[in-house]
């Protein structure tokens, strides 16, 4: 009989990509019971983008992970998870954009399926923990368990954590979150990983190379895309300078692609879902010191006056700012005007390197 694994049961969230798979490895290297798990959540043949090359989840990608489980000798399950994929993600993520908003799709497959649908799953097969690749940091701090940020600063993940359900952090591992993307490369070749050199995941997944207006476009109600065309106009003006053909085809801050030549650079200030209205204006109208949240989640307390670093979106650094109650709601004061503030986005506060929280942003 075998040697009893003495660290716990562990499912492992793998994606087909080289993160989960160096992650399952390590957790059979340092004497977990791994189970591997890959949900299946779109068909790719309706996007732009050939499978396996930059995708999650794909069928190429559930072939790499079976491949790697089996190298790893563990078990294997595949979950389809299409419909709660389009229901908790695709849907959102259209009416968002009908909506005049930018949504966040990486938070909303975070929070009800890698952190819902497989905690249950994670349940079900009696186990202790769930893992997944993510290139973050859990700490065990006294009484309290933290998520901080990666020893990797140009991948770390924790922007998309915040929505995370506390209750669940004792159970959560991220094997990776210690190491580099080359020391997890170097060490998947080691262990003969059959995806090592698989290019990773970029983008929104299930987008591909057509553009999130033209998937929109491809998926929405072709009744309600009619009644989101409109005007773009001057800000601060309001001269109206051309018409357009969806309000869901421009994000705060885009200055390509607007639809017509104009002698100077303009970029979208602000869109109005009421009136259908698109404001372009100089760059200097993108910034502002002002945000608000809606559905703000703690991972932590913040007392009153404590002074955050914050970020509104995964690309940028975080910048000082104290959040304060208003008869608005919860609003977020910044030190120095921010670019490009986005509705819909997440604006996600940390103490140090500690993940603290976040929620939506509006206006």
């Amino acid at each position: 009989m075998s040697e009893v694994k003495s660290k716990g049961r562990v499912l492992v969230a793998m994606s087909g990509g080289v993160d989960s798979s160096v992650a399952a490895a390590l957790l059979v290297e340092q004497g977990y019971e791994v189970i591997g798990a890959t949900m299946q959540v779109w068909d790719y043949s309706s996007c732009d983008l050939e499978e396996g090359n930059g995708t999650c989840c794909s069928s190429i990608d559930v072939d790499d992970a079976r491949a790697v489980a089996d190298k790893l000798n563990i078990p294997f399950y595949v979950l389809n998870c299409e419909a709660k994929f389009k229901a908790q993600v695709i849907d959102p993520f259209i009416a968002a954009y009908l909506q005049g908003t930018t949504p966040l799709p990486c938070v909303d497959c975070n929070t009800y399926l890698k952190f819902d649908h497989l905690i249950r799953k994670m349940k079900e097969l009696e186990c202790d923990y769930l893992a997944t690749g993510h290139y973050a940091q859990i700490v065990h701090d006294q009484a309290a368990v933290k998520i901080l940020t990666s020893t990797d600063d140009w991948k770390d993940q924790t922007y998309f954590l915040f929505s995370i359900d506390k209750t669940i952090l004792p159970h959560l591992l991220f094997p990776i979150g210690h190491m580099k993307k080359p020391q997890v490369r170097e060490y998947a070749e080691a262990k003969g990983l059959i995806n090592a050199k698989k290019r990773d995941s970029t983008g929104i997944c299930f987008v591909g190379n057509q553009g999130y207006g033209n998937f929109v476009q491809a998926h929405a109600n072709p009744e309600e895309l009619k009644k989101k065309k409109g005007f773009i106009r001057r800000y601060p003006s309001g001269e109206k300078m051309a018409p357009h053909d969806g309000i869901h085809l421009f994000t705060i801050g885009q200055s390509k692609g607007l639809g017509m030549d104009f002698h100077e650079k303009l970029y979208v200030i602000k869109i109005d879902p009421v009136t259908n209205t698109v404001w372009v204006g100089d760059e200097k109208h993108l910034y502002g010191t002002e945000l608000y949240l809606k559905d703000l989640h703690l991972l932590d307390e913040i007392s009153p006056d404590e002074k955050l670093d914050v970020k509104i979106r995964y690309s940028v650094r975080g910048s000082p700012a104290r959040v304060e109650q208003s008869d608005k709601g919860i609003k977020v004061v910044f030190d120095e005007p921010q670019r490009a503030i986005t509705p819909g986005q997440a604006c996600v506060l940390y103490r140090g390197k500690q993940l603290v929280g976040g929620g939506w942003i509006y206006l």
